[in-house]
């Protein structure tokens, strides 16, 4: 089970016997770096051979319902398991509930879990500062800075050969034999994450066609559309959009994305009060992620659940959180 870090936490250096643990833990081998290139390129030219296809070839009923059922599946892994239980603990899952949720995250081929989390404490820690892996706002305010901010920010943030050091920002998940072990098991889940899909299509439609196309678009481009809606709230999330609360940056809400994040792009909320399980937490505002908690709370898989109180709403609202 994970410890909550919260944003007071997460701000100040972790410390060990001769000091405060550096931000970066050196670089990537050169395997993982091209490794790093082709999940990301190789679904990526996909998504964008998907637009000619789509109108010639390929794209059937059984292509949609598999990318529908793993988009679901690996998105809500990330929001749920990579994001609100292991980076901030904000509720407490039993353990088939941790494992499932960290293979769930892993599918999304967004990197292992103790990867993601330490990246993703890192941005709470330094959230649009120097020292923030994926800030917008990196390189200043004019057109052409913001341009360069905006590519940084969704994608060029992750060819960065330069590591966030696990061990400061994450230490609790290596104490976690489940996590560990999911960890280590990401490459085989990841070829698992792309042919799964293929072999379900050719079983379902008992042809060697309906396997290449579940394979094209229920495994490459429905990864690459996660990456995207994933990357989206370090972007857009962190340029535009309302900002009802009072957080640290620049974080705000942006309507549009809230359905294909899972809820994830009331992000303002989420700055404003990590820890928090809930991040739509107005009238109207759509969150699965949070839908689904409740859900599992219901069943007693997911226990000490940190729902928006009006009381906690009311502090950050005022600012004085």
């Amino acid at each position: 089970m994970t410890a909550t870090v919260d944003r007071d936490t997460e701000s100040k250096p972790k410390s060990g016997p001769s000091g405060p643990k550096s931000i970066m833990s050196g670089q990537r081998d050169m395997a993982t770096h091209i490794a790093v290139y082709l999940f990301i390129l190789v679904p990526f030219a996909a998504l964008i051979a998907a637009v000619p296809l789509m109108w010639g070839w390929g794209l059937g009923w059984v292509d949609i319902g598999l990318a529908v059922f793993f988009f679901y599946f690996a998105g809500l892994g990330v929001t749920i398991g990579y994001h609100r239980l292991f980076t901030h603990g904000s509720f407490k899952a039993n353990r088939p509930l941790k494992i499932l949720l960290a293979v769930a995250g892993s599918a999304a081929v967004q990197g292992p879990p103790i990867t993601w989390v330490a990246d993703h404490r890192r941005h709470h820690a330094f959230s649009d500062r120097e020292g923030d892996p994926h800030s917008p706002w990196l390189f200043g305010t004019s057109p052409w800075a913001l341009t360069r901010g905006f590519w940084h920010a969704h994608m060029g943030w992750v060819f960065d050969k330069n590591m966030t050091n696990k061990q400061r920002f994450a230490p609790d998940l290596f104490q976690d034999k489940d996590i560990v072990r999911v960890n280590k098991l990401f490459p085989l889940i990841t070829a698992l994450s792309l042919v799964l899909p293929g072999i379900l299509g050719g079983l379902i439609t008992w042809s060697w066609a309906g396997a290449l196309s579940a394979f094209f678009w229920a495994g490459l481009v429905r990864i690459s559309v996660l990456h995207h809606v994933t990357w989206s709230t370090n972007s857009i999330c962190h340029m535009v959009g309302e900002r009802p609360f009072k957080s640290r940056d620049k974080a705000a809400n942006f309507w549009p994305l809230a359905i294909l994040s899972f809820g994830e792009s009331w992000h303002n909320l989420h700055h404003a009060d990590p820890t928090c399980a809930r991040h739509g937490v107005k009238r109207g505002q759509i969150d699965t992620s949070a839908r689904l908690i409740w859900i599992f709370e219901k069943f007693g898989w997911a226990t000490d659940v940190r729902w928006p109180t009006p009381q906690r709403l009311a502090r950050i609202t005022a600012g004085t959180e």
